[in-house]
């Protein structure tokens, strides 16, 4: 599912007044939250995703582990914030081709 710059700006604008709807916090990532991350992608598409961690290259790795996991893709990461989209079965969001 890789998605052109085009399609990536787009989403970024849209993710933009989205507030994150799951927190990874010290635990990290655990089952019942990848369940929770994984049902979040399944309804909305484009969700945010807030990693407490204080280290840059944690949050990496666990943004990149929540990714393969749920089958999803990175947007963009700020900071402590990730977004992450995957298309629906039946996909609510039209992306520019």
């Amino acid at each position: 599912m890789p998605l052109n710059s085009e399609q990536v700006r787009y989403l970024r604008g849209l993710a933009h007044h989205l507030k994150p709807v799951v927190m990874v916090g010290q635990k990290g990532v655990s089952e019942t939250l990848l369940a929770e991350v994984d049902q979040a992608l399944a309804h909305h598409e484009l969700i945010k995703v807030s990693i407490a961690s204080d280290d840059r290259e944690e949050r990496q790795l666990l943004g990149q582990e929540i990714c393969a996991h749920c089958h999803a893709e990175t947007i963009q990461r700020i900071g402590k914030i990730t977004v992450l989209y995957r298309p629906a079965k039946k996909p609510k969001i039209q992306l520019p081709h």
